[in-house]
């Protein structure tokens, strides 16, 4: 018999907390089951298997994180958006780093297509027609400003600044401004 109450979208939701607490790899069907109280093949009613979960969790992550960025670049332009942009996704990391973990999940290339990733290149292209740039330069930049933004939070998250100056947000700040020059370089014809 069922449990009430239990849904996909709940077990998925309660996923993503618990990647918070656990991290994104230690989140188990089994582990969930704990969570609500109930036995496995109850969890497995709702959720195909455990891979479906992950995908859940990070498809969910990669929406959520849309949502913030989306939010923080809004009305915004020029070095004022990338800095909305990179502080809303090293915000969302910091805040949530199991979800984090879980939206660097390789997915299908369909399941890809229709996820929030998709909207994620989007606001990046869209900061970047501020800086007037034409293909394929703004494919690179794009590809650039996920790899500095997520290479600087994986460092920082696992703890690479902890101990050094100049402090970690005074590092962050001079890297977003050393990406808005190169931008505004790079655009020039």
């Amino acid at each position: 018999m069922e449990r009430p109450g239990l849904t996909p979208e709940r077990l998925i939701r309660a996923g993503a907390e618990l990647a918070d607490e656990v991290g994104f790899d230690e989140v188990t069907v089994s582990a969930l089951a704990r969570r609500f109280g109930v036995k496995v093949p109850s969890v497995y009613s709702h959720l195909k298997s455990s891979q479906d979960l992950k995908i859940g969790i990070a498809l969910f992550a990669l929406e959520e994180l849309a949502d913030r960025v989306g939010d923080a670049v809004a009305g915004r332009a020029g070095r004022d958006a990338l800095a909305a942009f990179a502080n809303a996704y090293r915000d969302y990391a910091r805040e949530h780093p199991g979800r984090y973990a879980a939206a660097r999940l390789r997915l299908g290339p369909e399941t890809a297509a229709a996820s929030a990733g998709v909207r994620h290149a989007q606001m990046a292209r869209a900061i970047l027609r501020g800086y007037e740039m034409d293909e394929p330069a703004a494919t690179h930049a794009v590809r650039m400003l996920g790899s500095v933004f997520h290479g600087y939070v994986s460092l920082e998250l696992s703890g690479g600044f902890e101990h050094s100056a100049p402090a970690a947000q005074e590092s962050w700040d001079w890297i977003v401004d050393a990406l808005d020059a190169l931008l505004r370089n790079r655009s020039t014809p």
